[in-house]
């Protein structure tokens, strides 16, 4: 089994299908995509295939390290950032095939009018063992 991240963003990939965000639909068009997105999470519980998953908050900010005995330096929000990535999901599956499938199906989360969004989910493995140095 391989790990591997479901990516949804608000920005940054080609446009899906139907594309009114989200801020323009319905209480009622978003009820019905996150109800899809729990059902789909519920299923792959079943087969033993997620992992995780979350919705992020709009709300963010930038952190690093600013040296010993410094307090760490923010920075943000970024709405570039807040903007980019809506939520993920972990699945744990057999192959990259298998995660395709299952994006392809995350995919079709209905949207405005309670037609599928069709969005594009970026599909991305976890790293499985630290990178190699060849000199």
């Amino acid at each position: 089994m391989a790990k591997y991240l479901l990516l949804k963003h608000y920005r940054g990939a080609p446009a899906p299908v139907n594309d009114v965000p989200m801020d323009q639909w319905t209480p009622e068009e978003i009820s019905a995509h996150f109800q899809f997105m729990e059902d789909f999470a519920a299923r792959l519980q079943d087969t033993g295939e997620f992992v995780d998953g979350q919705a992020l908050s709009p709300e963010g900010s930038w952190v690093r390290y600013d040296g010993e005995g410094r307090p760490p330096v923010t920075d943000g929000p970024f709405a570039e950032t807040k903007d980019l990535i809506a939520g993920w999901m972990v699945i744990d599956v057999d192959s990259h095939d298998r995660a395709v499938e299952l994006a392809g199906e995350l995919s079709a989360a209905p949207g405005a009018g309670g037609k599928p969004i069709h969005e594009w989910l970026e599909v991305r493995p976890f790293l499985a063992a630290p990178p190699t140095v060849t000199e």
